[in-house]
């Protein structure tokens, strides 16, 4: 049985489900989950309040900003490449809006409309570079599957090694940007957690609230790189296919080459001449002598 339908059908089906996930997990909100034990939290404060009455103290402003109901840093949530959202309790008073998939969400600020950086650090440009390439990363990866989908169906039309080798190709540079899209938000969480000292980053939290609060990576991100897997193995297979194609052309092309041969014109040498028989009469022969 010839390899190439077969391959090809698992390429497409290898590049179907790449692109699904990857484009799953660019849309949602579940890359990391940021767990806060409230409870635990809550009960440090108090403790640590009770011994600064005792004191004559009253407790430090940041602490007590931590039991105020707008403070999103007290409250689980979820992050993902373009919001924070809140799947549980939600800070009362902040900033949030509704998303498509019913939690309440603020938007992650890359200032991309215009707004002033220019009191910004070298690490949070940095880090505000490396968020706006990931984003483009992306979006380019998506641009390559976008333009593998017509040379794949063309090379299937046609069943042309050159427009499935195309699609490998295409397939491949997918895998790539996708591949380092996902290392730039590596390095943006690297940066949100040990280099930033702005208020909002985890440098800068009260050690109480670092305790209670716990970083694990969410579903989206996961399948994010299983799509990247899918990606490169679409590419090996739709590889794969085209030589496989190229081969069975080949193939046809030397079994065609048996049929075809080839032709010379010919002269014939004729062993008698032609002549009109004259009249008959008896005792004479009906035909002229044989003319050698």
């Amino acid at each position: 049985m010839p390899c190439s339908p077969v391959t090809l059908s698992i390429a497409t089906i290898a590049a179907v489900i790449s692109v699904a996930l990857l484009s799953i997990a660019f849309s949602t909100d579940n890359w990391v989950r940021i767990s806060v034990d409230r409870n635990a939290l809550q009960l440090n404060l108090t403790q640590m309040r009770n011994r600064a009455t005792q004191r004559g103290e009253t407790l430090d402003p940041e602490l007590e900003n931590l039991e105020a109901d707008n403070n999103i840093l007290a409250f689980t949530r979820t992050k993902g490449l373009f919001r924070i959202c809140f799947p549980e309790q939600r800070p009362k008073g902040a900033d949030l809006y509704r998303s498509p998939v019913e939690t309440y969400c603020k938007n992650i600020d890359y200032y991309l409309s215009g707004e002033s950086t220019g009191h910004f650090s070298e690490n949070t440009m940095s880090w505000l570079h490396m968020g706006r390439s990931m984003i483009a990363m992306f979006i380019i990866a998506f641009f390559f599957n976008f333009i593998a989908f017509w040379t794949g169906v063309a090379g299937c039309w046609r069943r042309s090694p050159g427009n499935i080798t195309a699609t490998a190709l295409l397939m491949l540079l997918s895998c790539l940007f996708s591949a380092g899209g996902m290392g730039l938000w590596h390095g943006v969480e690297f940066f949100e957690r040990e280099k930033l000292t702005d208020p909002e980053f985890y440098k800068q939290w009260p050690e109480m609230l670092q305790h209670a609060s716990h970083y694990d990576y969410d579903w989206s991100y996961m399948i994010a790189w299983i799509g990247v897997g899918w990606a490169l193995m679409a590419s090996i297979l739709f590889s794969g296919a085209a030589i496989c194609l190229r081969n069975e052309r080949e193939k046809e092309e030397a079994l065609n080459m048996q049929y075809l041969m080839p032709v010379y014109p010919q002269k014939q040498q004729y062993a008698y001449g032609y002549a009109y028989p004259g009249p008959y009469y008896p005792g004479t022969q009906p035909y002229p002598p044989y003319n050698y």
